[in-house]
């Protein structure tokens, strides 16, 4: 996922695919842990992911309490 197709999300959109990143960021650990994991460079993938949605969402809340101050 890219950061221009981040940015291009609602707020809601972002919490939605947060959480869906975080499920399969569990279930990864999970096949890692039990031997199952194919393809291990989605683990690095998804964790990236997370971050870029993390700072969009901290950048926008900035952004809004700046504009509230």
């Amino acid at each position: 996922m890219k950061a221009a197709d981040i940015r291009a999300m609602s707020d809601d959109q972002l919490a939605e695919e947060l959480l869906k990143l975080k499920k399969e960021q569990f279930n990864l650990r999970f096949q890692k842990a039990s031997g199952q994991l194919e393809n291990t460079a989605r683990v690095r993938q998804v964790r990236r992911d997370v971050a870029r949605i993390k700072t969009e969402q901290t950048a926008r809340a900035r952004k809004a309490a700046q504009e509230k101050a």
